[in-house]
């Protein structure tokens, strides 16, 4: 990791005066299937490891009812380890409401239950298609059971700035807001913090909290019909800036821990988890682990409010195996998939300046890296099957260097993918 000179704060404090800045991961519950309590302690440590405090636990029901029995052994994992949880709901399946609230009062009482100024929270992906009686009801039954909940969901369709106030005009029962939004919305070009501004300041006349999504990519290819990129190269960089210099949400919850279908996993790639015949083929091999680096670097930040000292020298680094203009044997070539720039793309995490060089083929490009973040790229290279070469040197003295793992290939594809291998290179 990047060596920081300060632990990692421990998780917040959860009470009914005092809510500390807190980061959970988006787990997939659907790929819990192989899991059994052992595997989820593994995950939660590694998540701590980087100063994460939870999993919201995305639920589906069209699935078989492994899942329940999984988010179960999820809870008892987490109760013994300290670490949080709390329920997300994917509405894109077909819930009942009585099965909502008989999921939420199975674990309310847990340990493990993370609480938003003494309450439960409960949070969604989608659901703003049910309406404002649904959730009003759900939250009435839940109350009539003796449990209160604060309901922060991800109501997909709200993503203009303008219909932040209509948001609430509409869903009267909503305490607080998930920002699900952390790419640009098929344009090539930077994601803005204006949705987040526009919905963290509305939703904070109901005592939020606001949750901002922080992603590191999105790609997509599997069916035909779901195949899509969004401009992702220097996204897990800028996110986070955005996180913790201008938008400071209640809480950040990165998407995700382990949705290996969009391509925006950070946990290590487990090999037991079944993805199908179609994900494999741009999942398999590259790792994205490195990227729990820099999530590391930013937490702090988050919960510090500052920046912290870094006292390890590293370069993470991240390139997808083939350009963007490459005709593939099969799978489908992805929606927005001119916007990616054909590069290595390079997050310098420094102690002290220095000269970082990122090399691919004829192609090599050198910056000057100071104390703390500083982003490069190089472009590919014309000549096929290259790989990069990345060097840290200061006062001409070698301090770290070291190759990828996956050559750019130039001739040819079996399957379309722009989903990155991530790689470091550090001091010893």
């Amino acid at each position: 990791m990047f060596g920081l000179g300060v632990a990692i704060l421990a998780s917040a404090a959860f009470t009914k005066v005092v809510q500390a800045q807190t980061v959970f991961a988006h787990f997939m519950v659907q790929n819990s299937y192989s899991y059994s309590q052992s595997d989820w302690a593994t995950d939660i440590k590694a998540a701590q490891a980087i100063g994460i405090d939870g999993f919201a636990l995305n639920i589906a029901t069209e699935t078989p009812n492994y899942e329940i029995a999984k988010m179960a052994d999820a809870y008892a994992a987490a109760e013994s380890l300290d670490f949080k949880l709390w329920i997300s709901f994917d509405m894109t399946y077909n819930w009942a409401e009585a099965d909502m609230v008989s999921l939420v009062t199975a674990h309310a009482s847990s340990s493990a239950a993370y609480q938003w100024k003494g309450k439960p929270l409960v949070s969604t992906y989608a659901g703003e298609s049910q309406g404002d009686s649904f959730w009003s009801s759900f939250k009435s039954t839940l109350s009539s059971a003796g449990i209160d909940i604060v309901l922060a969901p991800a109501f997909t369709t709200y993503r203009d700035p303008a219909d932040a106030s209509s948001l609430l005009s509409t869903f009267s029962s909503i305490d607080g807001f998930f920002n699900w939004w952390s790419w640009p919305a098929d344009v090539n070009s930077l994601l803005t913090t204006d949705t987040d501004l526009a919905y963290k300041s509305a939703i904070a006349a109901r005592g939020g909290p606001y949750i901002m999504a922080v992603s590191p990519w999105q790609f997509k290819n599997i069916d035909g019909a779901g195949d899509w990129v969004e401009l992702s190269d220097t996204l897990w960089n800028y996110r986070w800036q955005q996180a913790v210099n201008d938008v400071k949400p209640d809480i950040v919850e990165i998407v995700t821990w382990n949705d290996y279908g969009e391509s925006h996993y950070i946990s290590d790639i487990n090999p037991n988890v079944n993805l199908g015949s179609q994900a494999p083929l741009y999942v398999n091999g590259f790792d994205h682990s490195y990227w729990r680096d820099i999530a590391q670097y930013y937490i702090e930040y988050f919960k510090k409010g500052s920046a912290p000292a870094v006292t390890l020298d590293e370069v993470v680094f991240w390139y997808r195996a083939f350009p963007k203009g490459i005709t593939c044997s099969s799978g489908t070539r992805p929606r927005n998939a001119d916007f990616p720039a054909d590069a290595v793309f390079a997050l310098a995490m420094l102690a002290e300046p220095a000269n970082v060089t990122v090399s691919i083929g004829s192609q090599t490009t050198t910056f000057y890296a100071g104390a703390g973040l500083t982003m490069g790229s190089v472009p590919f290279p014309t000549e096929d099957k290259q790989i990069p070469y990345v060097e840290i040197k200061r006062a001409d003295n070698e301090v770290a260097s070291g190759y990828g793992s996956v050559y750019v290939d130039q001739s040819g594809c079996t399957y379309y993918n722009m989903n990155p291998w991530v790689g470091r290179i550090t001091a010893t």
